[in-house]
């Protein structure tokens, strides 16, 4: 059955058990959330950092496991666990100083008040993680919701069982006597039996067709949801660009985690200056790059129906009258193996390859004119999420310009790892913010207190003021006027 804690069963639920398994789990969360939030955001913090650490002296188990579940290679499960050790040591050292109760000022209105504003947890988030990524993404959701005071349930990714539990069960070993973060594991349908549970938000990560049927299922109870629904992130080569750089960090954007990224480098938009000279380069050095599993710079793909979208993209963008600079179809190798990047010339537009996320080591390389026509092909994406420029001057200006959440300048998905910087997306890369202060504050609501500290000279609130009460609020307003 889907399980809260780490001494239930590992097999996976019957569709009749599902609903009444996450309302339970769901009711554990609620029970144990009024004593996690009243330790307070010190001694939370404290137990988040203890839970790194034990995570941290496990890491072989979980390295095999991503290994084994997502098809890592052992540098990419690295990397991941990296960035997922960062994000929570940020949140649990810095909640305390974004969300304590402030003090603001109140106003020449109402100087007779202290006003204050504090941001305090829902209750519970229910979680929902993808595959791509199934530590580092659901725990920049799970990790600050639980520093803000929260209990969690997550739902793993029904292709990533096994790294949900592990999380579950380093957080009980951690923090044993507080079962705030309970794991439900099963398909879709568990999702939206998490998402009827009576839960007080939704964090979801995946695709844009199921993060609206997540929106659509919380509709009705108006339960807020934060979205992150993948990318379709562009690399913007100006003429006075550092040529060799920007197309190792292409290749790395790109083929990393076998080009599993929602945030990775699909499209390539080069200045004509320096084209010739990037498409030449990367033809070097993208065959020096192999795919596939072991031995490999990146591993297999997860889901071998995506080796389905990588191969309709590639064939698509040829039928159009692109050229395969790099790879081709024949490095589409069924079930699960993309065997070395695939760089394709000379994309249309309005290709798949160049429209839909490829989610693949695919990389569409385009001419464009200048910088500034780069940064308008690549904000003509429906996708808002990340992005990066390549300039030696005036590339701060060409990120401010890219319609994103995040841009790296001089450099691919450095954003990813930096604890204090937001990550999300705008347009169908979804709505909502994890990681840094505005993550923190995602998962806390508000609230706006003021206490009357003397009477005011003025009684105007009030029916019992009276006409000299308001000719003097009068005057007073003619004067602000």
């Amino acid at each position: 059955m889907p399980y809260a804690r780490s001494t239930v069963s590992h097999e996976q639920p019957r569709a009749d058990e599902e609903p009444e398994a996450v309302r339970a789990a769901v009711g554990q969360a609620r029970a144990a959330a009024p004593a996690w939030e009243a330790l307070g955001h010190r001694e939370r913090g404290a137990r988040l950092l203890r839970w790194r650490r034990v995570m941290a002296g496990r890491l072989d188990e979980i390295v095999a496991l991503l290994e084994r579940e997502a098809g890592k290679v052992r540098a990419d499960a690295l990397v991941e666990l990296a960035a997922a050790f960062e994000h929570l040591g940020w949140a649990a050292r810095h909640a305390g100083p974004v969300l304590r109760r402030r003090t603001v000022r109140s106003g020449p209105l109402m100087f007779n008040q202290r006003s204050t504003v504090e941001y305090r947890p829902y209750g519970v988030v229910g979680v929902i993680g993808p595959w791509n990524y199934p530590v580092h993404t659901p725990l920049g959701s799970v990790s600050y919701a639980l520093a803000a005071g929260n209990a969690v349930v997550l739902k793993p990714s029904e292709h990533t069982p096994g790294t949900g539990r592990w999380l579950a069960e380093t957080f009980a070993e951690a923090v044993p006597d507080m079962p705030v973060l309970g794991v439900v594991t099963g398909d879709g349908g568990t999702g939206a039996a998490l998402c009827a549970a009576g839960v007080d938000k939704v964090a979801f990560t995946g695709s844009p067709g199921t993060g609206a049927r997540v929106l659509a299922a919380c509709a009705p109870s108006l339960t807020p949801v934060l979205l992150e629904l993948g990318g379709k992130d562009a690399l913007v080569v100006a003429d006075d660009a550092d040529v060799d750089a920007a197309v190792e960090a292409a290749l790395w954007g790109g083929c990393a985690n076998a080009g599993q990224s929602c945030a990775g480098i699909e499209r390539v938009y080069v200045a004509e200056g320096v084209y010739e000279r990037f498409l030449a380069r990367i033809a070097r050095r993208a065959p020096e790059i192999r795919g596939g599993g072991t031995g490999g710079d990146y591993g297999r793909m997860a889901l071998p129906g995506q080796l389905d979208v990588v191969r309709r993209h590639i064939d698509d963008a040829l039928a159009r009258g692109a050229r395969a600079v790099v790879g081709g179809p024949g490095s589409v190798v069924p079930p699960d193996v993309v065997t070395g990047p695939v760089v394709l010339a000379d994309v249309p537009e309005d290709a798949d390859a160049v429209r839909e996320e490829t989610f693949g080591p695919v990389l569409v390389v385009n001419r464009v004119r200048d910088a500034e026509e780069g940064v308008a092909r690549a904000n003509a994406s429906a996708y808002g999420l990340g992005g990066a420029v390549f300039a030696r001057r005036g590339g701060v200006r060409l990120a401010r310009a890219m319609r994103t959440g995040m841009v790296s300048v001089n450099d691919v998905l450095t954003f990813t790892a930096v604890g204090a910087l937001p990550f999300g997306g705008r347009g169908r890369s979804g709505f909502g913010r994890i990681h840094g202060a505005d993550g923190l504050r995602e998962f806390a609501a508000p609230q706006a207190v003021t206490r009357r500290r003397f009477a005011a000279p003025l009684a105007i609130q009030t029916f019992a003021r009276g006409p000299r009460d308001l000719r003097h609020f009068e005057l007073l307003l003619r004067r602000r006027g």
